[in-house]
């Protein structure tokens, strides 16, 4: 594969699912013989053909090799135990994986072609909790997903693969585990790891920005790294240019044939597709591509064609930068500077953190974080080492809740402990590179390398404390001497990057009254040069607030210590330290008096330099500065107030100001349904937009549980009606396993006081009206992200129509739309049928439906709109289409033998005047942006659109008369 890649830009085939679903229809025809009886339906299940319908699979992969691919992916995208626990199959994902495999080896060497064993994603995440009220908690654990991917390894190494493709990537951390299997499952085959942005943000599901994810994974030494799914090539191509930039080895890209229309189908023709693929090529940025969801033989031969003879991108050279990343990426150049490692997420170093960590506040403790995020931490240093506190437990705890805050979770996590079992339950928790804090040569060789290469595994870097067998390095010597020894076996023995080691050569206390300790801060200084030297590449650190240790509870003179201890340690080389980021003090603002005395002791210039120091400190003990938090926002009306603190999940006023609010309604619901649900809109038109992204999301919707929970008892109606504002069952339709978007939905709905009926994935259309009908439902709300959902959806609302039902519809998710949901499904069912577009949408939409007034006059207009839309469809398919030989038959007939040679190559500069740029304006599409429908002039008939108009047209004479704005 190798030779392949560095000749020339291979071609991986399509997708699977769009030719399966032409070819396998129905529940029998997935079942065969052998599962004629089992007893849950399969029918979606497409690795279950591998035994049932193996012939399907084999012509789907020779089709895919006539067209021209020199890859072909195993037909094992969910072949594991958890993926197949949904169809109750997960004793037979083995099975499934080595005959997938097995086919494809076949049908590839026909061809002399290559396989590639596809690892898909799971439908839980180890990033995020399923649960509102329990961000810690997790569905699965690191093991549980390491062991279901090894299991699924192992199979398809049996079966013959070449390499193994872990694909579809939205979240780091179970990729990070599949990488852990794959090491110990099937080290022999090289890996593929495919990152998917999940909107125009770039972001996987969990926050991580691609730029992140390699610096995550790039331990792993993949043969290949790429990009696919989600959205289509054109959508996809600034995450290409960052991931080519960055990544040290051969890059992907598989799209979507573009992104799904209105009808939940992928309408980009090959042409399109493998035009973009082949700008990709010509650029430089790709050295393998193919299809994802939606494309077909055709696409890859279109594809193939694009391609053939087209350089492949050239592998840039390794950066060696120390590099590190949370969600996103973190880099130390020579530019770089100091980096600050906060330190009081330590519970033997901040009495308050470990108060709140013992006492189970681990809300309060997240503050802790935040505040050396917002005083300009790089990283953070996490310890648990307390006496009666479970580390591994409150170290899991912890770092999942800092998931969840994606102020904090942006960036590295610095796992600290004494204990190894505490810091690989906190590497487990991290889908960002982190940093190992710490290990030494203290118990000897081998250990230190047993250590090392675990610390390698999960793709960390590491402190590496300047302690040995005798112990302690104390003077310049034996820190370099230690330093050094540690460097060799890192380097040699584990092939440790340089880079991804940093040396702590110990921050000692001094001004301890112990003569021997007066030269600790100078030993220190002194020996980071001399490490630098003899290890080239690694970077050094220190545990500044050691330093202090005899000051505790003076602030002024710790900080004023810190700074100038600082200040001669970074001139002499050190990157960065372990230091309470908000309480630094400008080195030129520290008081003249008291920078002479502290040098004294950081240096040992004087006999007396302790009793100086320990005289000024007694003359200004209690004393202390603080860095206050801006809190200007806390001046803004009530409701921007409110607004603010859901928009970024801020807890800690929403109570008080919720009161101010509620004094000023007429009723508490008017809180809700007001400012609340406006703060809300702007959180769902944020994540629309891509400028949030999950993790705030569900931070934003606690926020709004906690504002609604103050409301509820002076909401004297709802009590009356049992508090609960309505019942809604959420279910993903038979066929289905996602269920990300349902349980945002499901999120902002319990948020909102409706009692939520979560029936899971997979669900058949019977089991959600049985439901419906047992809990006693108000609405009914469908979810689907995959195309055969539709139908699906379609079916449910047929039965609920059969059965009589008056409940409303709600129909959600990625590949539904209005316009298919007007088409295919309303006309199913004769109540009301509503497309929702987001979640942030669905609790006006569910207020509108179980108010009556608000519900007639929702259906009237819901109803008269998806008319519009059916006719507007109907129209578009009465149009007369040409038969493709008469089309072509029909071409303009073309010459380019005699062009016109152009008058000017290369660039020009315009700088137009903006009062000529006013007539070039498209005022259809800027009404279009502004969701008025009518042709321009016509819609000016419009008062709204007239007003609009009017008002732009005012804005454009102040433009084009000022300098505010200039063309160019």
């Amino acid at each position: 594969m190798e030779t392949i890649l560095s000749e020339r830009i291979a071609v991986l085939d399509g997708s699977w699912g769009v030719l399966i679903q032409r070819d396998v229809r129905g529940e029998d025809a997935y079942r065969g013989e052998r599962f004629a009886d089992h007893p849950r339906d399969v029918a979606g299940d497409p690795d279950l053909l591998n035994l049932t319908r193996p012939e399907i699979v084999r012509d789907i992969h020779r089709r895919y090799f006539e067209a021209g691919a020199d890859i072909a992916t195993t037909n094992t995208f969910t072949a594991t135990r958890i993926g197949q626990a949904d169809y109750a199959l997960e004793d037979y994902a083995a099975e499934m994986s080595l005959a997938g495999a097995q086919i494809a080896r076949a049908v590839a060497d026909e061809y002399d072609g290559l396989v590639a064993g596809s690892v898909g994603p799971l439908n839980v995440t180890l990033s995020l909790s399923p649960k509102v009220d329990d961000a810690a908690y997790r569905a699965v654990t690191f093991d549980q997903v390491v062991a279901t991917y090894a299991e699924e390894m192992r199979a398809l190494r049996e079966g013959g693969v070449d390499i193994l493709l872990i694909e579809t990537i939205f979240d780091s951390l179970n990729a990070k585990a599949a990488i852990v299997a794959a090491q110990e499952a099937t080290p022999d085959l090289p890996l593929w790891l495919s990152f998917t942005a999940v909107d125009r943000s770039g972001r996987n599901l969990s926050g991580q920005t691609v730029d992140a994810f390699w610096i995550s994974v790039e331990h792993a030494q993949p043969l290949v790294v790429g990009v696919n799914c989600s959205l289509g090539a054109t959508e996809m191509r600034p995450f290409v240019e960052d991931l080519s930039r960055v990544a040290t080895t051969w890059v992907a890209c598989h799209p979507n044939a573009g992104l799904p229309n209105e009808m939940g189908t992928h309408d980009e023709q090959p042409h399109d597709t493998s035009r973009f693929l082949g700008e990709f090529a010509r650029d430089g940025l790709v050295n393998l591509v193919g299809g994802c969801c939606g494309t077909t033989p055709d696409h890859v031969r279109a594809i193939k064609a694009a391609v053939d003879g087209v350089a492949p991108r050239r592998i840039p050279s390794p950066p060696h930068a120390t590099r590190f990343s949370g969600l996103e990426p973190f880099e130390i150049t020579p530019d770089t500077n100091f980096v600050m490692v906060g330190e009081r997420t330590n519970v033997t170093g901040s009495a308050r953190f470990r108060r709140l960590v013992e006492g189970d506040d681990f809300s309060q403790a997240l503050d802790v974080a935040l505040e050396q995020v917002r005083g300009g931490a790089n990283l953070l240093d996490v310890n648990m080492d307390a006496d009666l506190l479970d580390g591994e437990q409150a170290m899991t705890t912890f770092l999942n809740l800092v998931a969840t805050e994606p102020e904090i979770a942006r960036l590295p996590i610095m796992v600290d402990s004494s204990k190894w079992t505490v810091i690989e339950a906190g590497l487990k928790c991290l889908q960002g590179k982190g940093v190992v804090n710490s290990i030494s040569l203290k118990e000897g060789e081998e250990a230190f390398l047993e250590q090392a290469r675990l610390v390698r595994r999960y793709g960390a870097g590491v402190v590496v404390m300047a302690f040995d067998e005798i112990g302690q390095a104390d003077t310049v010597a034996r820190k370099v001497e230690i330093c050094e020894r540690a460097y060799r076996l890192l380097v040699d023995d584990v092939g440790f990057p340089p880079e991804d080691i940093v040396f702590d050569p110990n921050v000692l206390a001094v001004a301890t009254g112990i003569e021997e300790h007066n030269d600790f801060a100078k030993a220190f200084i002194d020996a980071l040069p001399l490490i630098k030297e003899r290890c080239p590449g690694v970077k050094t650190s220190g545990g500044i607030s050691n330093l202090s240790f005899s000051f505790r509870g003076n602030d002024v003179v710790r900080e004023a210590m810190h700074s100038a201890f600082l200040f001669h340690a970074i001139a002499a080389g050190l990157d960065m330290g372990i230091v309470n980021a908000g309480q630094l003090v400008v080195y030129e603002d520290i008081e003249p008096e008291l920078l002479e005395r502290v040098e004294d002791v950081i240096f040992n210039r004087r006999d007396d330099a302790t009793e100086r120091l320990v005289e000024y400190a007694e003359q200004v003990r209690g004393e202390g500065t603080r860095r206050e938090l801006d809190l200007s926002w806390r001046d803004a009306p009530v409701g921007k107030r409110l607004e603010h603190a859901l928009v970024h999940g801020i807890v800690d006023f929403i109570e008080e100001d919720t009161e101010e609010a509620r004094q000023q309604a007429a009723r508490p619901l008017d809180v809700i349904e007001g400012p609340l649900m406006a703060g809300m809109q702007v959180v769902g038109d944020l994540f629309g937009s891509g400028r949030m992204f999950l993790p705030q999301v569900v931070k934003s919707a606690r926020a709004m549980k906690r504002a609604v929970a103050y409301l509820e008892p002076y909401m004297e109606d709802e009590k009356a009606a049992g508090k609960v504002q309505g019942r809604v069952v959420l279910a993903t339709v038979k066929g289905d396993v996602h269920d990300i978007g349902k349980n945002i939905v499901g999120v902002v709905l319990g948020c909102n006081n409706y009692e939520v009926v979560d029936l899971g994935v997979m669900v058949p259309g019977d089991a959600v009206l049985d439901a419906a009908l047992e809990n006693g439902a108000d609405v009914v709300g469908l979810s689907g992200l995959i195309t055969p959902s539709l139908d699906h959806m379609v079916d449910v609302a047929h039965e609920m129509e059969r059965r009589g039902l008056s409940l409303p519809l709600l129909i959600g998710g990625a590949t539904t739309s209005r316009q298919h949901t007007a088409v295919r499904i309303a006309p199913q069912y004769s109540q009301p049928v509503v497309h929702v577009l987001d979640a942030s949408r669905v609790v006006g939409v569910v207020a509108d439906l179980l108010d009556p007034v608000r519900r007639a006059r929702l259906d009237t207009e819901n109803r008269a709109e998806q008319e519009r839309l059916r006719d507007q469809y109907a129209e578009r398919e009465r149009k007369p289409l040409l038969t493709i030989e008469d089309a072509r038959a029909n071409r303009t007939p073309l010459s380019f033998a005699d062009l016109a040679v152009p008058e000017f190559t290369g660039v020009r500069v315009v700088e137009p005047d903006l009062a000529a740029l006013r007539e070039y304006i498209d005022w259809q599409f800027f009404f279009h942006a502004w969701d008025l429908k009518g042709k321009f002039p016509a819609i000016l008939e419009n008062r709204a659109a007239r007003e609009l108009y009017d008002d732009a047209r005012e804005l454009l004479e102040e433009l084009a008369a000022g300098t505010e704005l200039a063309a160019r």
